[in-house]
């Protein structure tokens, strides 16, 4: 009997469901924080993640037709790149430029670099990054649920919020992030899944923590007052763009949540979640050679051999 070896690309996942399955296992985790977002900014932020997860599923479906792929859309990858683009944004965002942003995502950041499996950073964070530099103005505007009025993030300005406002979610900013105590139940949902481990999380909040109380800044603006449950939670944990042992999964959060510190820290900008993982993206290869254990008995082959 002949056996055949398959070689297929990353993510290389054990997990007993399908890449549809762990999709909607994500999607089923972020849909709290989501719903919890279009209650808290209203219809408009519905519309906005509507615009996003739209216009990712079509362009991913035009996609594989003009190139005469097979369709991909029933995996529910380009479901769930389109609600975490949306769920980074205000409700205040355009939606020509919500639009955008998934095009990016869908088209320049994943499918240009091979489809699933092949993109070396996360696609919704990505684009995230080209609308922050491309439309500034358009992305810094944020509404606060108190008072229905033009806002920034509790980052981006000096104010006064208690804990309960910031755990649960009660001040301007994405529609997806305002929420931590949601955010960490679709966290733990993940873990008792299997989908991740808490190594990245863990370690990226912690690193924040840690340095932001060396500091001296207010622990609970800089843990739960802007992006950071979301991008270390859903984000930084993705298969293909982050390492896959342990080692290098601890590694990645550290850095992520250091270069995060010295973004908010020492420059204008009011966040770095965004930027810190992109870097650190770029340098998972390097993390997975590094960490990667070599197989017993194994030797590095001399180049004259």
């Amino acid at each position: 009997m002949s056996k055949l070896l398959k070689v297929t690309s990353s993510p290389h996942i054990r997990h007993q469901d399908s890449t549809r399955g762990i999709m909607s296992d994500v999607i089923i985790a972020l849909l709290p924080a989501a719903i919890y977002g279009c209650i808290l900014f209203g219809w408009k932020a519905l519309l906005v993640l509507i615009t996003t997860i739209a216009t990712a599923v079509a362009a991913e479906a035009l996609w594989n037709l003009a190139l005469h792929k097979k369709q991909t859309i029933g995996d529910l990858s380009a479901v769930l790149t389109g609600l975490l683009l949306g769920m980074n944004l205000s409700s205040e965002t355009p939606f020509w430029i919500a639009a955008i942003g998934s095009v990016v995502a869908i088209i320049v950041v994943k499918q240009m670099f091979g489809g699933l499996g092949f993109n070396f950073a996360n696609p919704a964070m990505t684009a995230r990054i080209v609308l922050l530099v491309s439309f500034a103005g358009q992305m810094s505007n944020y509404v606060s649920p108190i008072d229905a009025v033009s806002s920034a993030t509790p980052l981006a300005r000096e104010a006064t919020f208690t804990l309960k406002q910031l755990f649960f979610g009660m001040h301007g900013g994405a529609i997806g992030e305002t929420s931590a105590f949601l955010l960490i139940i679709g966290g733990i949902y993940l873990m008792l899944r299997r989908v991740i481990k808490p190594i990245i999380p863990v370690a990226f909040i912690g690193t924040v923590a840690i340095a932001s109380l060396i500091a001296g800044q207010d622990l609970k603006l800089a843990i739960f007052g802007g992006g950071l449950m979301l991008g270390a939670i859903f984000m930084a944990t993705d298969y293909v763009t982050t390492p896959t042992t342990d080692l290098g999964k601890l590694i990645f959060g550290i850095g992520c949540g250091l270069i995060t510190f010295v973004i908010r820290q020492f420059s204008p900008l009011p966040e770095g979640v965004s930027y810190a993982i992109l870097l650190m993206n770029i340098l998972t290869p390097h993390i997975n050679s590094l960490t990667l254990s070599k197989p017993f008995g194994a030797r590095e082959v001399a180049k004259n051999e």
